[in-house]
């Protein structure tokens, strides 16, 4: 069997920054066990497979670990495959998924747009070991899925030395750390989830669907500018239009191949 397979680096301008993803389009659906074996195989954070499903796609996303219910970065690694190499007339595709409902994703330029669901996040007692764990304590903890850590001091984002070990233990999926960005950049973040076989995260999409709504109540705006933390880095446009976020950045190709099994 032939599986098309492609990398793409997605919330980024240039290749080896952004977060990778793999995209492998498919007629019908491997067996997953078979599909977790392939993301195991590519030992990237994310990889995306879809089927041809009506005028659009489902799509499902895995880990090297496990499957995932919401996924950005490679949600936008496969709008990039159909709008640049499947479907290049299209300013639209929407993928069908089987827990986060419908995902539009739409050409706005130079950028690719997501329309994603909010999670909004409330205040929660600060579990005794997430300081800990972070290496550092928050000034404020909230949780939607995940746990939301709020520093004040934007350089304590990049001196936090995280027990990976000790955050997988948490009775949450994954831990966002979060704190007030400069100039232009309204705020910056990291992401932590090694209980779903990620340890940082270098670009997160999901996570924006709780960082926006958190920022845009703070910052009293709804247009926002948001940079993730990590040795690669990236940038992303976000908006908050009532319980739906826009998440948007752009993608660049680094790989295409093919699976043989």
């Amino acid at each position: 069997m032939r599986i098309p397979l492609y990398q793409i680096d997605a919330f980024a301008d240039r290749p080896f920054t952004g977060n990778p993803a793999a995209v492998c389009p498919l007629e019908t659906w491997l067996p997953d066990t078979v599909m977790q074996a392939i993301a195991a195989e590519n030992n990237l954070s994310e990889t995306a497979f879809f089927v041809p499903e009506g005028d659009g796609w489902r799509l499902r996303w895995f880990t090297p670990t496990t499957e995932v219910d919401l996924c950005g970065h490679a949600t936008l690694a496969a709008a990039y495959v159909v709008f640049n190499l499947l479907a290049p007339d299209r300013q639209r595709v929407v993928f069908r998924t089987d827990k986060a409902g419908d995902l539009a994703v739409t050409r706005a330029g130079e950028l690719l747009a997501l329309d994603f669901p909010a999670r909004q996040p409330t205040p929660c007692p600060t579990p005794p070991n997430l300081g800990p764990a972070l290496g550092r304590q928050p000034t404020a903890v909230l949780a939607a899925r995940d746990y939301l850590a709020v520093y004040e001091d934007p350089g304590d984002l990049a001196k936090l030395a995280p027990d990976f070990a000790a955050i997988a233990a948490l009775d949450r999926f994954a831990v966002i750390v979060t704190a007030p960005g400069h100039g232009e950049i309204d705020f910056i973040s990291r992401f932590f989830a090694p209980a779903l076989g990620v340890d940082e995260d270098p670009v997160t999409g999901s996570a924006h669907c709780t960082l926006i709504p958190y920022w845009a109540a703070r910052l009293g705006k709804t247009h926002l500018n948001a940079r993730q933390l990590s040795r690669r880095g990236g940038s992303l446009s976000c908006a908050l239009d009532g319980d739906r976020v826009t998440i948007a950045g752009r993608a660049v190709l680094y790989l295409t191949g093919t699976i043989e099994i």
